[in-house]
Formats: C-alpha cells, structure tokens, sequence
C-alpha cells in the first residue's frame, strides 16, 4: 500500500520541478538572465534592430557557472551573439539578432576608453582565466587593442568581447 503512494508523491515532484521556471531551479541558469547579457552586450532590446530575434528558449536546462557567462559575436558582428560558460565542460548558447542599422552601429561603437580598467580572459580548450587590466587604447566590440595585464608588465593584444571585458583566445 505504502509503493504506491510513494510513487505518486514523487511523480508530483518531477512535475513540479518541470514547471518551475528555470531560475526558479537550484543549479540551473536564468534564460531571462541570458536574455538581459544579449541586451546589455548589443545594446538593443529584444526584438528590435541589431537585439536579439527571440527570447532564449526557456526550455533549456543549462547549468549554473561559478564564473558569470561571457558573450561575444559568432561570426560577424551584428548577426550571431554567442553566450558561453567558460568554464570546463561549459555550455554555449546561439542568438541570432534583428537585422537592422542599430547593429551595425552597435558593433562599431567605442565601449572602451583608454585608461580604463577592464577585465582581461585568456581562453583555451576547457579553461578560462580572468585577470584585472588597463586598456592602453580605445576600441568598438571585436576590435583588438593594448592592454596591461600587470603594473609594469608588458602589454599585450586582447579582443574586446563587451564593455570592460577583453579576451585572449589561445584555441
């Protein structure tokens, strides 16, 4: 009589952890946080010129990175974003964008000033590692520039992935 009962009660909490939203999961990754990287990294809303086309799909199960998700252009810049966990055994996800004048613009608009501090992410099969630097130049989204990784140290290039983070690709 008992197996039963313990059956239904556990059928109802894989039907209740199916309908909770993803954020509302432990372990798992906001879709609509997702959506709001796309945003602030294009700097179009959803659905308009050079924004994301769609929502992330709010079925999707993706694990939750200690490291925030990293967004940078697939391709060309203004089509494809491409958001990523970049730690090993990451996931990565695809947006396609609006097309539109504003995508353009927003690919080549100065998001980083000279002087400034940025992040810098050196980036590898299964590896990331983050580290705090100067930029040496301005530059637009997918521009490479200077940047300082260590007082005093030697500058190097690194790509600029959205405003105050660079990356070094090593892949």
């Amino acid at each position: 009589m008992t197996t039963p009962n313990r059956f239904h009660a556990a059928g109802a909490l894989l039907l209740a952890a199916a309908a909770m939203p993803a954020a509302a999961q432990p372990g798992l990754t906001d879709p609509a946080a997702l959506d709001r990287l796309v945003e602030r990294f294009t700097g179009s809303a959803l659905g308009q010129p050079g924004g994301a086309r769609e929502p992330v799909d709010r079925r999707l199960r993706l694990r939750a990175c200690a490291s925030a998700p990293a967004a940078s252009w697939h391709g060309a810049p203004g089509r494809t974003v491409q958001v990523a966990c970049p730690e090993p055994g990451g996931w990565r996800v695809f947006v396609n964008l609006v097309a539109g004048p504003s995508s353009t613009a927003a690919a080549s608009a100065p998001v980083v000033r000279r002087g400034e501090s940025l992040t810098v992410a050196v980036t590898g099969r299964g590896f990331a590692i983050r580290r705090p630097a100067e930029a040496l130049e301005a530059g637009a989204v997918g521009d490479w520039i200077g940047v300082r990784v260590a007082a005093g140290g030697n500058p190097v290039r690194a790509r600029i992935v959205q405003p105050g983070l660079a990356e070094i690709p090593l892949h």
